[in-house]
Formats: C-alpha cells, structure tokens, sequence
C-alpha cells in the first residue's frame, strides 16, 4: 500500500498560484489511524456543495502501527485529509478564476498547512514545489504549523540554566561540596568508629568522645587580641590556614564522670570558600576588605604560606564487577575490588584455568576450586551450585561442568569438608590470646569461616554468619565468567567513565584523618597507661592534661601530608605521592584549570593507547580538547563545564525504598527464579539486594520519586539488558550532569520558567525540585534518548541538553569558533591559554607571590564565548586585541615568526611586568643569640659602596630604589657562635657578626616594589622584598592567538615603513598567510571578521562553540559600513607608498603573550664549576655550561675534527695536571711516585678531573686501574 497524490497530466493546472505534491512513504510509523492510504487510481467526484470525495481502496487495520494512544501522542493541527481535500478541491476547480475568494483562502491555507507540515515533519515528504511570492506578505494565522495562542516549543533563553547552575555549583564546587560533606558527616561517622579509650592498667578508667566539629579559622599566636584570620594574612605571613577541630569527651576522674566541651585535639588545614572558611557568603565589598578576589574559585588550602591543591585522582569503581579477558592465555576473569567504610581494600578474583573456574584473593595460599568456595559458603547441593550460576542455559551448563567434577575428584561434598579444604589454603596473618602470649592454633575451618566472611568480597554484609547474599555475590560473578566464556562481546571496558570514581579532597582527608586519630588514640592510651602505672601518685589523675600535650600530632600530620603531598597511611595500604600540587597562579585560567583537572593513576612511561583514547562515554563529562599533548596526554584530563562529582549518599533507605517499590528478597529465591525470563536482579552500590519482574515499571518509579524530590537528586538508576540488571547506584565520585527532563515530546523547562529565572525568582534548586531538570551521570546516559535542541525532540525522547557547548571544559571554551578549527588546534591552545600572561585576581597588587607576571593593559576579547562570561574571563583577561594583517612582510615572517609595529609597542602592546618575591628571616637562636639588620656599611673614603647605596638606615632597601645586578637590598649579620650552645648570651660577653647579605642576582635591573615585614608563628621576624621589572615586548618573545597559533616575535618595524589601509590604521602586527592552510584554524579567521564587525558596529560578538555570531551577519556589518563583505581591505606600503597589489584580510584578533626570551636566555663563557668533578655546573639557574654531549660528541667523531673534540671534551671543561709513574702505571704527586718510592719514571700529563675521579674511586674499590704510557709521537 501506498500512494502519491498527482494531478493528471492532462488537466494540470499551472497558470496560478501552486502546484504541489503529496508524497507518503509506505511504512511511515508516525501516521495517525486516521489517514487512510490512497491508490494512484483516483476519482474526485465533485458535489454542488464543494465537497470532494476520495474513493479508498484497501483501508489498513485501525491497530496496525499500534498506536492506541495516538490521541495523546501525535496531535496534528490539521489531519492531513484536510490538507489533501484543500489541495484537490484548489486544483480540481473548474473556474481557474484566480480573484476567485474560495480560491485565495484555499490556496493560502494549503501553502501554509503544507509549509507548517514540512517543518514540522520532514520525512513525510510533504512539499511544495513552486509558490507565488504574491502570498509571502498575506498576514498568516498560523506560523510552522503552530496556532499563535499555541504553546511555544522553542525556548530560546535555556542556556540561562548554565548561569544558574554555576551560581549553585560553581567551577570547583566538587571540591567545596566533598570538603563540607568530610567536615560535616565523616568526621562524626570516624569518631563514631573510634569513640572510646580504656586503659589496661585501670579498667575503671574509661574517656568517650561525644561529639567533633570544626570551628572556624583563628590564629595562633599567644598574644593576639582579634582572633579571627583571612586568607591574604596566611598568604602573606607564610602561615597555615587552618581551623581548630574541637570535640566533648566524657571520662572518669578519681570515682566521678568529668564531661567537657571544646576541647581542641589539633587542628585542620581549611579549604577556601568551604562552609569554615571566612570568604563564604560574603559580598564583594565584604572580600575586598580582606583583600580577597571574588573571582577567585576557592577549592584549595593555604599551608605554610603556599596555595595547595589537592587534584581529582581518578579510579576504578569500588565493589563492581569488571570481567575482562587475556585472549593471549585464555583466561577469563571477573574482579572486584571490594572497599568497606573501615576503609579496608581487597581485590577478590573469579577466573579460569585450564577450563576450569576458581576464586582467587590474597589471603589464600592457592587458587579455591569455585564450586568448593560456594559449598563452603553454604550452598552444599551441586544442582543448586549448578542453578545459581548456570541456570538453565546448556551452554553455560556445559562450561562449569569441569568445575563439578573438579569438587568431587577432591572428595569435597559437604559444607564442612569444604570449609576444611580452603582452612589449609587459608594465610594465617594473626594470633588469637592476649598480646606477648601465642594464641592456640584455630581449626582450620574456623580460619576457612572468618576469612570467607571478613576478607573475601568484604563489602558483601554477613549477619549472623548468614551467607546466603555472599553466595549469589560470587555465584553472579561466576555466572558473569561463563558469560565471556560463551560470548567474548559480553567483556566489561575498563576505560569507560561509568566504571570510574573520581576521588576528592574530601575522600582523601578523610583517610588522612582517620589514620592520625586512631594513631592519636594509641599515643594517648600508651601515655595515660604509663601515668596510671605508676602506684604513688599525689593528686587524682586528670586526662584532660594529658591530651593537651597530644594533639600537635594531628596538626603535623594534616600540614606534612598537604604541603608534601605524599599519602603514606600504612593502616590503608596506601601509598601515594604527588596527591597535591602548588596552584599555578600565572595566570586566572591557570589556576581554574588546575581546579578541574583530573589525574590518573597510570603510569606515564607505558604507552598503553587504551586509557589515553577519547571514550565516546565523555560527552559532556570531561573535555575533549583539553589534555596535555606528550607523554601525559589522555591520562590527565579536565572537567567540562556544567560536570558535578557526587558525594556519599546513605544506601540503607534506598533498599528500603526499592523494597517498597515491589522488589523481592534475593536471599529467598532460587537460582532458576533468578535467572528466569523477564527476571531483573537489583543492585544497589554493586550489592545485590533482590529482584523485580517488572523492571521497566520499577526504574519508572523510581525516578518519579527523585524527580519529587524524596531522596538525593545524585542517586542513580538504570538497566542493563546484557546482564538483566537494574543498578542503583549512590556512592560518591561519580561524574553527573544536569539535563531538562521530556515528557510526551514536550519539554518541561517552558519559556515562563526561564522568565522566572531571568527576574531571580526561580534559582537552579527549584528547578531539581520541581522535576524540570535532573542530574544524569554516565550510566544513566546511557538509558536514556537525549536531544540535543527541541527541534530534534522524538516521541522517544526523555531528554534535551541544557547547551550543546557545555560538553568542553572552562578553558577550551575560550577558543572562540572552535567547532571551525582541526581538533588538535584547540588541544594546543588548551595548553597555551594557561601560560598566558594578563590579570591574575583582583588582589594581585597585594599579593606577594614567588614570581608574578601582570600585563599592564589587558583587554577583554572582541571576540567572546559564553563561557569567557560565565567563568569571568573577561574581567580577568589574559592578552589584547591586535589588529592584524594576513600578508607577507619582508622574509622575517616565516616560519609563524610575527612582525610588530614599534609604535604600537611604544603605547604599551604586549607590555607586562614581572615581580618576584625575595624573602629573609630573621632568627632567634636557641642559645640566646639572633640575626640583625644593619645600615649600610662605609669605606676609607666615608662614601657608601655603590652596591649598598639602595639601603635605608633599618639595613632594607627603600621602596621604589633601583636594584643593578649584584646590589645588596638585605643587609643581614647572622652571629659567629650561632649553633654554639655553650655560649649563654651572658650581658658582659660580646658576640661577633658576620655578614650575610641578600644581593639582586638577576641580569637587568629592577625596582623594589615593596618591603613587608611581619613575624611567623614561631615569633621569627619575615622580610620579603618584591622586585617590579617592566618589560617590553622584543625579537624572540612567543605571541599566540586563541587557536593554537603560536610564533615569535621576528622583527620590529618602525610605524613609517607599516603597510596602512585607506583609513590610515597601521596593524599592530603582520602574520603569515601560510600558517593558515596546513592548520586549518578556520576560526581564527572567522574571528578576524567577527571582531572587524564588532569594532565597526560598536559591540561585542559571540564565537561561542557550535553557535555563535554568523558570517554571514558579520559580512552584512562589514558592508553596511563601507567595507568589503569578506574582511579584505586595501593596503599602501609604507615604504614605496604604492598601493598593495592584493587585498590584504585586515581585523582584529585576540593576542596572548606567553614566555619572554628574557626568561630563557642563557650563554656562559666562565662560570661556576661542580666541586666533586670540577666541570661546569648544569642549567641556567646556576649559570651552568652547554653540555656537548654524547650524540655531539659522535658528530665529532665522525667529522674527525679531534683537536676540537679535545678542547670541548678536556680543556674547556675540566683539564687537571697529573704526575704518573711510567714504571707501576699509578698516579703520584709533586713528581714522586709513592708506590715505587722513587721520582725516576715520573711523567706530567694532562687529563679530565673526572678521569683522575674514576681512578682514584676505582682504587678505593681495590681495582687498579695502571696507566700505560708511550712517548707522544
């Protein structure tokens, strides 16, 4: 069936307004029951009355395409008979009048219903093939098929959601979120672990911890009148920011109860912007009073005056099941990590060998037989055994077979002779009996039974030795094998971001505390044992002063960890390095980028392609432009835009709530029960806890009850058919994000709501609890339809983005246009964006940082994005807008080399400053001596030196004084008999100093910008100097634009000899045409347009990523203003004056200044040399030698140019006279040879110090090492 509608040639009627065709394809699923299939024999028979009648053959079943609810689901404005009648009674008219009234209003209403229906179904191949452009101004009724009081289905505003979200969540707020959650709800869930002391010396003794809480920064000072601190302070001072934590213990004293309230046990580094810190809630003005930035993200800790952060660390998904396989041997295996709240970690194992299944962990000596471990676990029948991992499934049968019989050629039948099988395997780590006594050996199958129930899969719970739940837990790890077994498809993929958690701050110092506290504990309990041990005491013992003396182990721990970042808790198995890093503050981005990176856990060095790939299960997760390139790239990757990590949620009401939903005890059913058709087993938190035959209504449920509001928006829930599996999932580390919900085709999120939004009525919270929007992580992607704008919404669909451009990062997304560029372009200048130079924070003249580069006159981009808003980047810009032009310019260009306008350097283009900081302390020494500044000393001639001539009286340099290479601006004395500790510093004893100045080392001149002096914590005076350099730019200084264009700065051209356009604009510079086509950075050159438009019209235009402002309105801009449509100008040289032959592409385009060559220049002639091998020293910072090394070294060779080999290798490096004996071949001194005892043979050479190193070192080794000596010919 099928049909076309088609006038008869014959009677065409084509003198008027329309001609039009219908066409339906034959199987067109989304047809309503109402349209009837027409055959192309058709007869109209036409009545007096207008009305046309259709003879229909073969009318289809009401139900064929299965659409009972068809009312609710396809709702047309007009069916589309009327649109045929319309189109027949047009064309069968017999008047062709064309003033005809019922012909006008036939017509328009055709051209309008077929247009409407075009648009809004496009496959139904409704056309129109050719209109009249007399209708296109005829006032219309309906607009794309939709009435005017119909709802709108496009909402233009919804990127508004974005802004909302990140006022709720923010760019670090993973960081923030998971530091509140350790503070508020794991240190009391850790203290409820540990909460009571009891001595072994007195068994009355007894202390309890209540209750813990963190109280807000203070300072620590002895003296300190206001207590309260800021950040800037603890930056400024060298100090550690940090909190006091605080908790009410109850103990016995003598014969009473003693209970008292903060009591401080150490003390805790404080997040910045957390829920402790002074910064949260508070007003611009409130943080510019305490010099804070109110851009500034937050997310890291001050320690020790330093900004550390702790990174994103990347993981597999605890207690899931992950089946992999090794093709080269065979083995298939299903592995779980299992990882309780005591923080234990084990892996446990079902894999093959040799055909047959065993279980594997490492507490056992060998590999348990699976059908063995399920005995023991009390499942004692084989058919049982059989049923719980094979089911009915033959194939499957067939695979575990081997196992069966393994079992009984072992002689294991029941469950006790099982338990004693695996009691001989089992590895005993501890004794059982008072400590110093060796307990009595268990039974085996003691051992067999605590090891099953405590260290095999430890996260599956056992009560009341019941295990029944740990039985179908390996029972479906073993049936996950035999799966992979038959199938190699049905394998988990290691590398998809659903089987990874990502672990925070907070996971991280939670482990940290709970490690320092019970090793706290210990201490504690160790010294209250030895006060109690002693049998004379005066006064009743108080432990109160005894945990005062304790708690500096706490406060140590927390600051060594962060400031080192080394995670060595040995009660965890954890052994970490590099956990925190410095927060690069070069630049804004710099260190907003650094808040959403995320490292892995692999290592760098392999070069495995798997974990490094882009996984498609990214989208909208990670960033898929911003990773490094080299030997890191793929593993370190960074957060998109509107990412959230889920925190813990409490799992027990969420069995609860599944029970509740008609889920069936798992405990209670049998293997065939399980695995029977239409049988969904439910996990929660990769704990299986029952069944549901309904699982489609379950999930449906479910998410109602979220989207209510009931529980935690961040639980997760999905299926999965491979598996027959409904997984719930609550646990903390998983990557979400928000989506709008789709009901019925039509979006919840309507234009009303984002008008709420925009008036600040409706916040993105109230958004989650109404059910317009819910958090989606990977998993749960997976089972949904998601569009990507409205007009893409099917039937089907559950789903609509919030914004397509939110899939990349908060740095790729300054790349303006980047959907126009070839991929690793935007990669590049991920990486370039941070090492720009421009505005730091709003506090940056404050500051006293290491090193701090500041361009003088940033600008914001001409060319924006809606990221570079939502993340501040125009109120903190790094770079300036260059105009530019695309041409050739006198050979210094190539090769990406730019050419600057001198005078456009003169007004202070790509301008920067450079401060560093230079720090002293002045100390008091335990024997009563200390440092001392002093004024600058005088010659013979009573004149200051000149290399003391920027020091005031106090012995520091003044404020804006200039500082020449060698000038000392600290004139520090440190004592003589400083580390003398029998000197007591009596009055009458004198002490002698000695000079110990700090001198400017740098090679160009600087200016002290300011002197602060302050105190640290241990009462030493701290002076630090910060030295100003303003540099211009110069040939060899790097520029790139924002597309991964990067060049250096070739020449210098004086204005005069420019190229100028008719305007007489000269640009700021030239680049070459050739680092356009190999790159295709095509969005560079839109941005060109763009931003020559949004100079001419006088606003800002939009490259924001898969929109964006237009070419076509850019070029629109350009000639409605007199300029030529694609951007090209006429230019005259400015050295013939001659117009250019060419039109040159002439406009602006965002310019980041990176690295200076002042920076990375280094040449030596003379220098400083290494003291055990007297070569030149390395690197430029010690003003180290070029090292000619080996494969240099073969070059010469191979030229055979060996005198100059000799002076590179020997005598310009480290030549070293030696005297040896020509006799015993050994080296002497002073022409004696001590080994002959004679002077005869002795002989003068000249060889490298290091050669003279090596054999003497090979001689302490007793080696002997002769040299043989011929005349020189």
């Amino acid at each position: 069936m099928g049909g076309e509608l088609e006038r008869p040639p014959d009677t065409l009627y084509d003198g008027g307004f329309l001609k039009a065709r219908l066409t339906f394809p034959p199987e067109y699923p989304l047809l309503p029951p109402k349209m009837k299939f027409l055959t192309p024999m058709w007869h109209p028979n036409v009545y007096p009355d207008g009305g046309v009648c259709i003879s229909i053959l073969h009318p289809p079943e009401e139900d064929q395409y299965g659409y009972e609810d068809a009312g609710e689901r396809w709702r047309p404005i007009h069916t589309v008979e009327s649109i045929l009648l319309s189109v027949i009674s047009l064309l069968s008219s017999d008047t062709p009048n064309t003033d005809s009234p019922a012909n006008v209003d036939a017509a328009k209403e055709v051209r309008t219903d077929i247009r409407g229906y075009r648009r809004k179904y496009p496959e139904m191949g409704v056309e129109d093939i050719e209109m009249d452009d007399n209708w296109e101004n005829i006032d219309r009724t309906r607009w794309r098929g939709l009435g005017l009081t119909d709802p709108i289905k496009n909402i233009q505003d919804k990127w508004l959601l974005l802004p909302a979200f990140l006022k709720v969540k923010g760019l670090v707020k993973q960081h923030i979120d998971s530091y509140n959650h350790f503070v508020d709800v794991d240190l009391l869930n850790i203290l409820r672990a540990n909460n009571k002391i009891t001595s072994d010396v007195d068994p009355r003794f007894w202390l309890k911890y209540t209750h813990i809480s963190v109280g807000m920064p203070d300072r620590t000072d002895a003296d300190a009148i206001d207590r309260s601190v800021t950040p800037h302070e603890c930056r400024l001072r060298d100090t550690t920011y940090s909190a006091p934590i605080l908790v009410t213990i109850q103990y016995t004293r003598g014969k009473s109860i003693v209970k008292r309230t903060n009591v401080s046990i150490g003390r805790i580094p404080v997040m910045l912007r957390s829920n402790k810190c002074v910064l949260t809630g508070k007003s611009e003005r409130q943080l510019a009073r305490m010099s804070e930035c109110p851009l500034d993200p937050g997310g890291y800790f001050i320690v020790k005056g330093t900004e550390k952060v702790i990174l994103v660390q990347e993981q597999l998904s605890k207690n899931r099941i992950i089946v992999e396989t090794d093709p080269a041997k065979g083995i298939v295996s299903a592995s779980v990590t299992s990882s309780t709240h005591g923080g234990l970690k084990s892996k446990t194992y079902v894999a093959t060998k040799r055909g047959k299944i065993y279980l594997k962990h490492n507490s056992f000596s060998d590999d348990i037989p699976i059908v063995i471990a399920l005995k023991a676990l009390g499942i004692q029948s084989d058919k049982e055994i059989l049923l719980l991992t094979a089911g009915n499934n033959e194939a499957y049968i067939s695979s575990l077979s081997p196992s069966i019989e393994e079992a009984a050629k072992l002689q294991v039948f029941t469950r006790q002779q099982a338990l004693d099988y695996i009691g001989a395997k089992v590895k005993i780590n501890r004794r059982v009996g008072a400590p110093g006594q060796a307990g009595k050996a268990r039974p085996k199958w003691e051992e067999a039974l605590e090891a099953l129930a405590t260290i095999v899969l430890a996260h599956v719970p056992v009560v009341n030795l019941d295990f029944r739940p740990k039985a179908i837990f390996v029972g479906t790890m073993t049936r996950r094998v035999l799966m992979a077994m038959n199938d190699e498809k049905l394998v988990d993929d290691r590398d998809y971001v659903g089987n990874k958690r990502l672990e925070l701050a907070g996971q991280l110092l939670a482990l940290l505390f709970e490690d320092l506290f019970k090793r706290f504990n210990t201490e504690l309990k160790s010294s209250i044992d030895k006060v109690l041990k002693k049998p004379s005491r005066t006064n009743e013992f108080d432990a109160y002063q005894t945990l005062q003396f304790q708690s500096d182990h706490i406060t140590s721990g927390f600051v060594r960890a962060v400031s080192t970042g080394n995670w060595s808790l040995k009660r965890f198995k954890m052994e970490r390095a590099g956990v925190t890093h410095v927060l690069s503050r070069l630049s804004y981005i710099s260190a907003l980028g650094m808040m959403t990176r995320i490292s892995s856990q692999f290592e760098k060095t392999r070069k495995v392609s798997g974990p490094r790939a882009l996984q498609p299960s990214q989208w909208g997760m990670l960033c898929p432009s911003d990773t490094p390139e080299g030997e890191a790239c793929g593993l370190v990757k960074n957060l998109a835009l509107m990412t959230h990590i889920t925190t813990d949620v409490e799992e027990e009401p969420i069995i609860k709530l599944a029970f509740m939903l008609g889920v069936e005890d798992i405990c209670i059913a049998t293997g065939a029960e399980i695995y029977s058709q239409g049988t969904f087993v439910v996990n929660v938190n990769g704990t299986i806890v029952g069944l549901t035959r309904s699982p489609t209504r379950f999930v449906h449920n479910f998410r109602k009850l979220r989207r209510a509001g009931k529980f935690s928006e961040f639980v997760s829930i999905y299926i999965n058919h491979h598996h027959r599996a409904v997984h719930i999932a609550s646990d903390g580390g998983r990557i979400c994000r928000p989506m709008i919900i789709v009901e019925h085709g039509q979006s919840r999120v309507r234009s009303d709501h984002i008008e709420l939004l925009k008036k600040s009525q409706l916040t993105f919270d109230d958004f989650l609890h109404q059910g317009l929007v819910e958090y989606l992580d990977v998993n749960e992607e997976n089972d949904s339809y998601i569009a990507l704008y409205e007009s893409s919404i099917e039937p089907t669909t559950t789903h609509l983005e919030i914004e397509p451009f939110t899939i990349l990062g908060a740095v790729a997304g300054l790349i303006p246009y980047p959907h126009h560029n070839q991929s690793p372009r935007n990669t590049y200048q991920c990486a370039m964006g941070k090492q720009a130079i421009g505005a730091i924070a709003y506090n940056q003249l404050n500051r006293i940082d290491t090193l701090l580069y500041l361009l003088v006159y940033p600008q914001q981009p001409m060319v924006k994005t809606k990221t570079i808003e939502l993340i501040g980047y125009d109120r903190l810009p790094a770079g300036q807008n260059a105009t530019v032009a695309v041409m050739s310019f006198s050979g210094y260009d190539i090769e990406d080399a730019l050419i600057l306008n001198k005078a456009s350097l003169d007004r202070g283009y790509g301008r920067c400053q450079v401060f560093r900081k230079n720090t002293a302390l002045i100390r008091k020494y335990p024997n009563g001596t200390f440092d001392r500044l002093a004024d600058a000393p005088i010659d013979e001639n009573g004149e200051v030196p000149p290399k003391y001539s920027s020091l005031e009286a106090d012995g520091l340099a003044g404020a804006g004084e200039r500082l020449n290479p060698g000038d000392v601006y600290i004139n520090k004395q440190t004592p003589s008999n400083a580390n003398d500790n029998s000197f007591t510093g009596q009055p009458g004893t004198s002490t002698t100093y000695r000079n110990t100045p700090m001198s400017y080392k740098y090679p160009v001149a600087g200016y002290v910008d300011k002197v602060m002096l302050t105190d640290t914590e241990n009462d030493q005076t701290l002076v630090k100097v910060l030295v100003r350099q303003t540099r211009r730019p110069e040939l060899g200084d790097k520029f790139s634009s924002r597309h991964g264009q990067k060049g250096v700065c070739g020449l210098i051209v004086p204005q005069e000899d420019m190229p100028f356009s008719e305007q007489g604009v000269c640009p700021d510079t030239v680049m070459n045409p050739h680092g356009f086509p190999s790159r295709m950075t095509v969005g560079k050159m839109i941005e060109l347009l763009a931003g020559k438009a949004g100079v001419l019209s006088g606003k800002l235009q939009y490259g924001t990523a898969f929109g964006g402002s237009k070419v076509e309105d850019m070029s629109r801009i350009l000639i409605e203003h007199g300029f030529s449509y694609a951007g090209k100008d006429l230019l005259t040289s400015g050295i013939t004056g001659e117009c250019m032959e060419a039109y040159t592409y002439f406009g602006p385009i965002y310019y980041q200044v990176k690295h200076m060559v002042v920076d990375k220049m280094h040449a030596r002639a003379r220098g400083p040399r290494a003291t055990l091998t007297r070569q030149p020293t390395e690197g430029r910072s010690r003003d180290g030698g070029l090292r000619l090394g080996e494969m240099e070294r073969d070059c010469l060779i191979g030229y055979g140019a060996t005198q100059l080999l000799l002076e590179r290798l020997m005598i310009s490096s480290d030549k070293f006279d030696v005297d040896a004996c020509e006799k015993c071949g050994l080296l002497g001194y002073n022409g004696w040879c001590p080994y002959c005892k004679s002077s005869k043979h002795m002989a003068r050479l000249t060889i490298p110090y290091a050669a003279k190193l090596l054999f003497q070192e090979l001689m302490a080794m007793n080696v002997v090492p002769r040299l043989i000596l011929d005349d020189a010919q």
